[in-house]
């Protein structure tokens, strides 16, 4: 099944590729690898979601953002390969979280993003991953999260 079609049987759809908040590129190319910049997750406003997490988002909701970070992630691979058929492999995740002070469960967190590309994907989505914890991210966002893919790039 594409993963067109498991996104669909998920009741997910792709939100509009964001534009980039400053001078740098939402994804780039270095061989067949593409660099996805990190993405947080939005409402349906386009406002990111935002909070700290362990004290006003509770992990349960992080997942929830991360999940949708994730989305942000494969629209902007969308936006460069042109389907997602041509993903071969997600080969890193890196997840930022916007914790307290203390807080230890930045792996459940990211594993919305991990759990959404494997379901989205197969087995192309499962990765290598770093899930750490940040005082602050930008916008005030939960959950910024970064990918690394194998694809075939397209030709032109």
């Amino acid at each position: 099944m594409s993963p067109e079609k498991r996104l669909i049987g998920l009741g997910l759809t792709l939100p509009a590729l964001r534009s980039s908040a400053g001078a740098y590129l939402p994804f780039r190319w270095a061989g067949n690898l593409l660099f996805v910049s990190g993405r947080g997750a939005t409402r349906g406003d386009g406002r990111f979601m935002t909070g700290r997490v362990g004290l006003d988002v509770s992990v349960e909701q992080a997942r929830l953002h991360a999940r949708d970070a994730g989305l942000q992630l494969l629209a902007a691979a969308k936006a460069a390969l042109g389907d997602l058929e041509r993903i071969g492999a997600v080969v890193k995740l890196t997840g930022m979280v916007n914790a307290v002070e203390g807080f230890t469960e930045h792996p459940a967190v990211i594993d919305g993003c991990s759990q959404l590309l494997v379901d989205v994907l197969g087995e192309a989505g499962r990765h290598a991953r770093t899930s750490m914890g940040a005082a602050s991210l930008p916008h005030g966002m939960s959950v910024e999260i970064e990918m690394i893919l194998w694809a075939d790039r397209p030709s032109g």
